[in-house]
């Protein structure tokens, strides 16, 4: 498996194994991902697999996020990137003999993603869908997503620090990070000094996360341990 899959983060749950044990786990909802373009390195200067998620108007987004649209709100670039629209240019284009490309003809996606290639044999073709039982055989898997947002944080939420302590003359300043200066030499901050910012909010990939069930019927992915990111959000899965 050359590409990844596209998914969504339903939450945590456990599993019991074959022993007893209970096994920790977070559901993925994988695929159906739709191969969307086909980059080439002739056309675009690099070899990559335009990958779509989730459609932008299906009732079952509508019911589960109010950010899905209609069909007439979905914008004509949206619409022109997953079928052939009949407009003025595409009339030029038939005209002067160039051929339009081929489309995947699916509804507009909602979350697209490339996997770059370079040379690796795919095996994919526009209009193709992949799903939870490309990840057959599989053994461990690597998710990347967008980790939560927790705005700007101070030094005990962010970094963990202890605080300051609550007796001997400290007043009014329990949380805050301490002295944070040098010397007269060199009479400046580190830079990369832990202090107060903002926190989470970043991309972060979570790897080797073991693969303990694939329910490829339900489009269900279920692995071993946390996955970056709040209930809902979008995550990308490549093999480890």
């Amino acid at each position: 498996m050359s590409v990844g899959l596209l998914g969504r983060k339903i939450g945590m749950t456990q599993v019991f194994g074959a022993e007893g044990q209970a096994v920790p786990v977070t559901v993925l909802e994988v695929g159906p991902c739709h191969v969307l373009q086909l980059r080439t390195k002739e056309k675009d200067g690099y070899e990559a697999v335009q990958l779509g998620f989730a459609d932008k108007l299906s009732q079952a987004d509508t019911a589960r996020d109010a950010s899905a649209r209609s069909r007439g709100r979905a914008s004509r670039a949206e619409r022109g990137q997953v079928t052939n629209l009949s407009g003025k240019n595409a009339k030029k284009r038939e005209a002067s003999g160039i051929a339009s490309g081929k489309k995947a003809e699916c509804e507009p996606q909602r979350f697209i993603r490339e996997f770059r290639t370079d040379g690796q044999e795919h095996g994919c073709e526009v209009g193709q869908v992949l799903s939870a039982g490309a990840l057959e055989g599989v053994k461990y898997v690597d998710v990347a997503a967008t980790s939560k947002g927790r705005g700007f944080s101070g030094v005990m939420r962010r970094h963990n620090f202890s605080g300051q302590r609550a007796t001997h003359g400290v007043k009014k300043c329990h949380r805050k990070p301490g002295g944070i200066g040098q010397a007269t030499d060199p009479s400046r901050v580190w830079k990369g000094k832990r202090m107060a910012g903002q926190f989470g909010n970043v991309h972060r990939t979570t790897r080797n996360l073991k693969v303990i069930r694939i329910d490829a019927e339900n489009h269900m992915l279920l692995v071993n341990g946390p996955v970056p990111g709040p209930v809902g959000g979008y995550v990308v899965i490549r093999k480890a």
